[in-house]
């Protein structure tokens, strides 16, 4: 092994009974800078002799030498057992259980704040909306009222009926027992009217317009729409998402109506073929029994479900990652998200009205 104008001169076999020896020769010139190493007078290398090699390297670090006078042979072993090509294994860090919770938080108070800026651009753009129409399509209005509202009315209709019809069914069996027969029709109206009427209605809209909200946002958000809207000075919150929150506010007070109407409907069915009692009766103690108070708090609460649908939705649909997949995931879980916050604004509904100490 000699050392001569930068060139590293190799002799002989490296292999594994040499390469114990030739370790030891090159440690003189590790701090030497070697541009070179030159294999002509190498005459074999076997699998040692090839680490051998890979060691210089790495010894070297970034100053590494090109191999130079190679023979095919020992070219061949090279490129078959050098480990320099092959990608290092990555041992990925335990996080500990502070990293997570701070990461937690970081991602927390990110979307969180992601979150207000859209909650503040929906509510400024839609308020401005009522009174400038610029920056929307004509008659996106009422092209999304008859998707959000007329399209769902069916459906809604009947499962509002099929409900009004299992909850009188149910606590027929136990009022006849006491002769309170009467009694079902107060349980159908402030049911339907304070809570089956607005929930039923908001868990059908976010599973049906809250997915298609999230998913036409998230596609466009994919294919680059969104940006092209931008490019040309179009608000995307205004162009999309205003028509949508216009649409679901004035859909949502007469779809609760028709639900709560409805599911009376079905425990009329109910207390008329079960109970013996008549429709005049029946109608006559929902309206004695319900209040102002009752009215205004299903129809007001159902304002706030439907703007929590809209607002998950858009929020969802545009911060989406990836493709194909990642508009499904998101869509998914927008659904999700509506219809958690809608039971948790129910639930608080209740405890600010109707909770007493």
């Amino acid at each position: 092994m000699k050392l001569k104008d930068k060139t590293l001169t190799l002799e002989g076999e490296l292999t594994k009974f040499t390469v114990t020896a030739s370790l030891r020769e090159f440690s003189q010139f590790r701090n030497e800078t070697i541009g070179k190493i030159d294999m002509k007078k190498v005459t074999f290398a076997d699998s040692a002799g090839i680490a051998f090699l890979d060691e210089i390297y790495l010894s070297l670090g970034e100053n590494s030498p090109a191999l130079i006078n190679m023979s095919n042979e020992i070219d061949n072993a090279f490129k078959t057992f050098s480990s320099l090509d092959i990608e290092k294994v990555v041992v990925k860090k335990t996080i500990s259980i502070f990293e997570f919770i701070g990461n937690g938080f970081y991602k927390w108070r990110n979307s969180s704040k992601n979150a207000i800026y859209l909650l503040a651009d929906i509510f400024y753009w839609s308020f401005v909306g009522i009174f400038n129409k610029k920056g929307q399509r004509k008659g996106s209005v009422v092209q999304q009222s008859l998707f959000i509202g007329v399209d769902a009315f069916g459906i809604i209709g009947l499962l509002s009926f099929i409900l009004g019809l299992i909850l009188a069914l149910q606590s027929a069996a136990q009022l006849r027992q006491f002769g309170a027969n009467i009694f079902v029709a107060d349980l159908m109206a402030i049911s339907m009217v304070t809570e089956m009427g607005p929930i039923l209605t908001a868990i059908i809209l976010a599973g049906r317009s809250g997915s298609s909200i999230a998913s036409e946002i998230a596609t466009m958000k994919v294919t680059e729409e969104i940006d092209a809207l931008k490019m040309m000075a179009i608000n995307p919150i205004r162009y999309v998402v205003v028509p949508k929150f216009h649409a679901i506010t004035i859909c949502i007070p007469l779809l609760v109506t028709a639900s709560t109407i409805i599911g009376i409907f079905g425990g009329l069915i109910v207390a008329v073929t079960y109970l013996d009692l008549s429709a005049i009766a029946y109608f006559n103690r929902v309206i004695d029994v319900l209040t102002l108070k009752d009215v205004l708090v299903g129809l007001g609460k159902s304002y706030f479900f439907a703007w929590v649908i809209v607002i998950i939705g858009s929020y969802y649909g545009f911060n989406v990652k990836g493709g194909a997949e990642g508009v499904g995931k998101v869509t998914t879980q927008s659904v999700v998200a509506s219809i958690f916050w809608v039971i948790i604004l129910d639930a608080i509904n209740s405890l600010i009205f109707y909770f007493k100490v």
